[in-house]
């Protein structure tokens, strides 16, 4: 009768231990098992003129952000001043990745708020954004010389996560 109660109870306890664990981690920390892998290549049409495209092969031997984003993303809308900002310092360049968007929306939003991106390219149903794994913008993507992802920001860059997590990261890739 015993031997009943130990077997669920023991699943019951192992549940809650990882429970506890997921509770403590930061949901902005999701590991991507693209870190330090070849960034998926793609060619797509630039938003502002779709007879041209761009590509990542287009950015060897350069450090870059690729900033996954869209007009109708409250995150974005957030992070995006701050882009501006970075944008400014001329620091590293910033290629947009306009997602699951519309094209007329996404100009508006560029023309009203700003364009911090060296190029914004459309990505409008969403399938290189799957290549890259996003679940959900703004994610950005630090790119090395040889094309490597080498760090992923899940949610708005803030300038507390430029400063202490992409920018060692973008100073040590240009040393």
């Amino acid at each position: 009768m015993k031997a009943k109660f130990v077997i669920p109870l023991a699943i019951f306890i192992g549940m809650l231990v990882f429970l506890a664990i997921g509770l403590t981690k930061d949901p902005h920390e999701v590991p991507s098992p693209l870190i330090d892998k070849p960034a998926p290549d793609f060619r797509l049409n630039q938003l502002d003129n779709p007879a041209q495209s761009f590509s990542p092969a287009d950015m060897r031997g350069k450090v870059w952000l690729l900033n996954v984003w869209a007009s109708w993303c409250s995150g974005c809308q957030q992070e995006h001043p701050y882009l501006m900002d970075i944008a400014g310092k001329k620091v590293v360049p910033i290629y947009g990745m306009d997602y699951k968007d519309q094209v007329m929306d996404a100009m508006q939003t560029l023309n009203r708020a700003g364009n911090p991106y060296t190029l914004v390219f459309s990505d409008p149903k969403g399938l290189t954004g799957i290549d890259y794994g996003v679940y959900g913008v703004p994610e950005t993507f630090v790119i090395d010389k040889q094309g490597v992802i080498r760090y992923k920001q899940i949610g708005p860059i803030t300038p507390e996560a430029f400063e202490t997590k992409l920018m060692p990261i973008i100073r040590k890739l240009n040393g």
